[in-house]
């Protein structure tokens, strides 16, 4: 981009903008600054006082204020007349949103949930009614009855028996407790993270990423929806093998036939044939499916005809029990004996073959942590009730009462059952006969296995019901383009989630191997109900003002000890699952972070974030940083002089260049500009600008924030900004603006008093300036610098030059350069001996650079500058004529007004012989650049400030004549401190 054309588009847009304004120029009252009448090493400053005119305000009441009393307005007497039709709050004004809010309760109109902002949209929340025909479902049928089905499933029909025939009855409690407890204390999590505001679809995933962030509900949603798409598969298969038993002439393939070793029983025991398993599986897969795409209202229908009978069948069970006697109904059932009793307490770990038979040959031993991964799935299905969240009529109510009742309910039908089915049979009964439930219930096994059949088959079609709706809810979250196929419309069934569903329910079908796919299942329930307990963990801990749960039974610990349990089970059940699933959930996190299009959900996370921003803030308190842990945190001023083209609101050169300031990207810089006007006219369009400013600085990847202050003048927003922005130790310490390259050339005769008074108010501030000459040659990140770094050392700056040269050799584009050091030295001084010194003080400040000591000549040979010939003798003619114009311009107008100089209006004491003497430094100055520092990437040199009670239009002609023909400079001005330190 050439500088004419910047310029230029500067330029237009800012006459655009502004009605073709230009910057005012400083008034009297606006003068803060500092004396200082030499660049020469040591000169002192000191504030100059100044007086400031306050206005008397005065109130107005606008015309339509005295409008009458029926349109809400307010009378001219003063006086406030209300008639009975009138509303109270007409006085504030009424708007839509709080006629839809404040009537909401009084019509009995539902408003939906608002949904949560994502990229490219705004923040505002937007509401809607639901849709007439919407299916909405109370505790009962939405969450009691499917997490019952869920709960209550295959593992307690036909693995139970053998689990306490395997672990004994004292380790059966034990496992039925520690599984219950950890699925009931999640319970409490889930219960009061989703009594806490309204809660759209998705279940575990809404409650998660917006707790955790949407990465990590992503992550574990996804998970979790593989969960619940494999734990259909399970139950089919399952519900698939008890039908081939209970009728095995249905079987099209010969059954496998095991032999019993180790036991006393001698009959063998034949098992299904795993072809049987995945032909029938897949035909049961497919009509569930059917049934699921029928919608909620076929699920409603259906459910109850699926939980009847499994109620029926438990109830059989347990007439059963208490009718058996020895022998009775088959060999090996006792009856309730007390005696079986104690022979079943303790545990009889042992091999097992793959049909789970006792075999001293077979090739899978158990203890209690592979009982644990076999038995979990019996208590997981918590979920289920909160994966049909956006069917429920009210979820704040449903989700805690049903969730627990069915947790509790079935945690107390395991316990009973454990010691029910201990004293029942002998342990060789319990180990062989993997239907014993059936065997011994009341009149016949029949019911039993119909009960059975339909259990599973509830389960998964609960499972095949919530899955799909699982994976929308994350596909409309519109996070990972990937998932844009499963996106569904408010109201409608997730028909395309369904069917992938589906498929990955039969592709699990087809392994066949139940007691292979249980440990897969675990960990992924597990992972989520982990996520559910550190989420309620995180906004318990932080307690935030908007985390006010309905549910009050719930307290961090509890939370803390949930997730802890279930990150100990999935190791005790296999440490190469929970490694497999941990490092699932963290690749599919990282694909969302690189990929993802996540937006601001206001997650515990970013609340954590702020906390620690704030203690951190409070530690640091308000003593100033110590060198050692300095960092620059620059003010970039975006736009003083002249406006950008269009959507461009910062120099893309000023953002690399505060790029160059942090070390390996560490650090924060503060973008500002400032917008002309009144504040209440430009209230909205500095919010505008701020989010362009913003959205800018993310794309050229640099670390900041950004604000726009409006105010009367440059000059008046720029004193608001260097004494208000920031908070603590984490105020601007360094501002950074563009040289007014433009002004002289665009006759901007406006820009010096604005640009002299910004140097002046930094200094008053105490803040450090650099000024950044050249910004259009100012190299990108791809474009590689060599020659050398020279920093003209002229005055102390606390090392802020030094360390700003540092900082740039950091940089891809500068580490191929080399710093040189110039020092300026009177012609008496020792030369010799300040090099010296300077290369010790660079030494011991862990600094690589090239010292030369540059000997200039002393005010007293003023004779010899005439006669010098270099490039910048001509500038210095020409800034000497101008100065004489200038100052013949202000004494004719001095004659015509009172004898007394005025310039940026205010008086002025001229002394020629001085302007002379500040030309002739900064032209030997430049001279001495010119001459040793043509080839360097960039130079850096003190920025002298602007003398007192002189026009700012000389001190611009002295900074013309410094930058003259200098392609690349930055002037820096240190601040009262040190920033660089010699010790460790």
């Amino acid at each position: 981009m050439d500088n004419e054309d910047v310029e230029s588009g500067m330029e237009d847009e800012f006459q655009a903008k502004h009605g073709g304004r230009k910057y005012r120029p400083v008034v009297a009252n606006d003068r803060a600054v500092l004396e200082m009448s030499s660049i020469d090493p040591g000169s002192s400053s000191s504030p100059v006082s100044h007086q400031t005119n306050h206005k008397k305000a005065k109130l107005v009441i606008p015309e339509n204020m005295h409008s009458d009393a029926s349109q809400g307005g307010i009378p001219a007497n003063g006086s406030v007349n209300t008639s009975e039709g009138e509303h109270k709050l007409e006085l504030f004004g009424f708007d839509s949103l709080v006629n839809i809010l404040g009537l909401k309760s009084m019509t009995a109109e539902q408003v939906a949930a608002p949904s949560s902002p994502r990229d490219g949209e705004d923040g505002s929340i937007a509401y809607e009614r639901p849709r007439v025909n919407d299916v909405k479902l109370d505790t009962m049928m939405g969450v009691f009855i499917p997490c019952l089905q869920n709960i209550l499933g295959i593992i307690y029909y036909i693995r139970f028996t053998w689990i306490v025939g395997m672990a004994g009855i004292g380790e059966s409690l034990l496992l039925v407790a520690f599984c219950g407890l950890c699925t009931f204390l999640t319970s409490i999590s889930l219960s009061a993270i989703a009594t806490n505001g309204a809660m759209k679809g998705g279940g575990p995933y809404y409650l998660i990423g917006r707790a955790l962030g949407p990465e990590v509900g992503v992550s574990i949603g996804l998970c979790f929806f593989l969960g619940n798409a494999v734990a259909g598969a399970l139950y089919v298969l399952g519900a698939v093998e008890t039908f081939l038993k209970a009728v095995p002439a249905a079987g099209i393939f010969r059954e496998t036939v095991t032999k019993v070793n180790g036991t006393i029983t001698s009959e063998p025991i034949e098992s299904p044939s795993s072809h049987d398993l995945q032909i029938y599986g897949i035909v049961v897969t497919l009509i569930l499916c059917f049934i699921v795409f029928g919608g909620v209202k076929m699920i409603n229908r259906v459910a109850p005809a699926f939980l009847i009978p499994v109620l029926f069948s438990v109830f059989c069970i347990f007439i059963g029990i208490f009718s058996a006697r020895k022998n009775d109904p088959t060999t090996g059932v006792t009856g309730l004996s007390l005696e079986s009793f104690k022979d079943n307490w303790s545990s009889d770990y042992q091999f097992t073959n793959d049909a789970g038979i006792p075999d001293p040959e077979g090739k899978t031993y158990w203890n209690f942590n592979a009982l644990v991964g076999l038995f979990f799935p019996a208590v997981t299905g918590i979920m289920a009730g909160s994966n049909r969240s956006a069917s429920l009529k009210d979820t704040q109510r449903s989700i805690p009462v049903g969730t627990l009742a069915a947790t509790l309910t079935t945690t107390a039908l395991y316990l009973i059952s454990v010691l029910f089915f201990g004293a029942l049979a002998t342990r060789d009964k319990l180990l062989t006969d993997r239907l014993l439930t059936a065997t011994i219930a009341w009149p016949f096994p029949a019911i039993v296995y119909i009960g059975i059949i339909l259990s599973t088959l509830g389960a998964a079609l609960q499972s095949l019901t919530g899955a799909p709706r699982l994976l929308a809810a994350i596909a409309n979250d519109d996070i990972l383009p990937v998932l844009n196929y499963f996106k569904v419309a408010d109201g409608l069934e997730p028909h395309v989630a369904t069917l992938f569903t589906a498929f990955l329910c039969i592709g699990c079908v087809i392994i066949g191997n139940l007691d292979l796919i249980t440990p897969t299942v675990t960990m992924f329930y597990l992972l989520c109900y982990a996520g559910v307990n550190l989420s309620c963990f995180l906004l318990d801990l932080l307690d935030a003002p908007s985390w006010r749960p309905r549910w009050k039974f719930h307290h961090w610990s509890l939370s803390l000890l949930g997730a802890s349990l279930c990150i100990v089970i999935m190791f005790l059940i296999s440490w190469s699952f929970t490694v497999v699933s941990l490092a699932l959930a963290s690749l599919i996190y990282y694909y969302v972070s690189i990929k993802g299009k996540a937006g601001d959900w206001g997650d515990g996370f970013k609340s954590a974030y702020f906390q620690l921003a704030l203690r951190s803030l409070r530690s640091l308190g308000a003593n100033q940083v110590h060198p050692k842990n300095w960092y620059p945190i620059p003010l970039i001023f975006c736009r003083p002089w002249g406006k950008l083209p269009e959507n461009v609101p910062c120099h893309p050169k000023l953002a690399d260049f505060a790029n160059c300031m942090k070390k390996k990207g560490r650090g924060m810089s503060i973008f500002v500009s400032i917008l002309d006007g009144d504040y209440h006219e430009h209230a909205e369009d500095a919010k505008a600008a701020c989010k362009q400013l913003g959205t800018y600085i993310d794309y050229k990847n640099c670390e900041g924030v950004a604000e726009i202050v409006v105010a009367p003048n440059m000059s008046e927003g720029f004193r608001g900004i260097v004494q208000t922005m920031g908070l603590g130790n984490l105020k601007p310490n360094i501002v950074v603006m563009r040289y007014p390259e433009i002004w002289r050339r665009e006759n901007l005769t406006e820009i010096p008093a604005t640009f002299v008074g910004i140097i002046n108010d930094c200094i008053v501030a105490n803040k450090a300036v650099v000024i950044v000459k050249g910004l259009d040659e100012w190299p990108n990140v791809y474009q590689r610098q060599y020659g050398t770094i020279d920093l003209y050392w002229i005055v102390r700056d606390g090392g802020l030059m030094l360390l700003l040269s540092q900082l740039l050799l950091t940089k891809e584009s500068f580490e191929s350069c080399k710093i040189q050091v110039f020092c300026i030295a009177e012609e008496d001084s020792d030369a010799e001996e300040l090099k010296a010194d300077v290369k010790k003080f660079l030494y011991d400040l862990r600094m690589q650079a090239e010292v030369i000591v540059i000997s200039m000549k002393s005010w007293d040979a003023q004779a010899e500058g005439g006669s010098q010939q270099d490039e910048s003798l001509e500038a210095f003619t020409a800034a000497q004529r101008r100065i004489a114009r200038y100052l013949t311009e202000m004494k004719s107008r001095a004659e015509g007004e009172g004898n007394v100089l005025m310039a940026d209006g205010k008086p002025v004491i001229v002394n020629e012989q001085q302007v002379e003497k500040f030309l002739y430094t900064t032209l030997k100055l430049n001279s001495t650049i010119l001459r040793y520092s043509r080839m360097s990437a960039v130079v850096l040199v003190s920025l002298p400030p602007p003398p007192v009670n002189h026009p700012a239009y000389f001190y611009m002609e002295y900074m013309d004549l410094l930058v003259e023909n200098v392609p690349r400079l930055l002037m820096v001005r240190g601040y009262r401190r040190d920033v660089v330190t010699l010790f460790t």
